[in-house]
């Protein structure tokens, strides 16, 4: 499984209908499940991004998957960062010959 750190902020119809935003990462967590994939949590922030979320997913595929079905609703807009866990850079520094 792979992690995905998403940075979430909302258009203007996801901040006019914030009320529901708990209701909305509900929806996102079962369609989440349904593909394979666990949110691990997701944060409200305060600052430059409006939310943060981390995922894990199965693969690259289905992490997007998911992103663009949210996203086409219209109330967010995403970044995603793919993580690496200690042990899985590890790995890729083994694999780098270094």
């Amino acid at each position: 499984m792979g992690t995905y750190i998403t940075l979430i902020d909302w258009t203007d119809q996801g901040i006019r209908s914030y009320p529901d935003t708990v209701d909305r990462a509900a929806a996102f967590e079962k369609l989440c499940e349904q593909q394979g994939a666990t949110v691990k949590d997701i944060y409200w922030c305060l600052g430059q991004h409006d939310i943060v979320a981390i995922v894990e997913a199965p693969d690259d595929e289905t992490a997007t998957a998911l992103l663009l079905r949210t996203g086409s609703l219209g109330n967010i807009r995403t970044r995603t960062l793919r993580g690496f866990s200690r042990d899985e850079m590890t790995s890729i520094i083994a694999k780098s010959g270094s």
